[in-house]
């Protein structure tokens, strides 16, 4: 089974972050996390988002009714490895749900940046979770 993010990925890479079609003019990261269970490496585009210098990305998965599995693989650990145009950093990871009180703000200020989030909110009784990334500098 062929990976559907794997054509994004090697958009991303080849154009040092730029992408065109739906992306273009949008900034986008590639996640990197480990599945809690399988220990397999996954590499996701995410769409993101700055807000007082975190970076926030959001556990859509295009209005699914659950959760992307990234999200648990990313509250699992402290940290995780993103790549930004050319640059890879590792980044302390904050999971954001519905239920904090940060999280009515950090979900604006994303879906502000992607619209395409209140389509997704209309697919989904559920609210998104954010994941706040501040990049670690050694």
């Amino acid at each position: 089974m062929s990976d559907p993010n794997a054509p994004v990925i090697d958009e991303f890479r080849a154009h040092h972050g730029v992408l065109g079609g739906h992306f273009e003019g949008k900034h986008l990261l590639l996640l990197h996390t480990v599945g809690r269970r399988s220990g397999t490496e996954r590499v996701t585009p995410v769409v993101y988002a700055t807000h007082h210098g975190s970076i926030l990305i959001c556990g859509t998965q295009g209005g699914a009714p659950d959760d992307p599995q990234w999200v648990a693989n990313v509250a699992a650990v402290d940290e995780v490895t993103i790549e930004i145009g050319e640059r890879t950093l590792r980044a302390k990871r904050t999971v954001v749900r519905p239920s904090d009180p940060d999280w009515p703000e950090l979900f604006g200020v994303w879906a502000d940046y992607w619209p395409d989030a209140h389509e997704y909110q209309k697919k989904t009784s559920r609210k998104f979770p954010i994941v706040s990334l501040d990049p670690i500098h050694d």
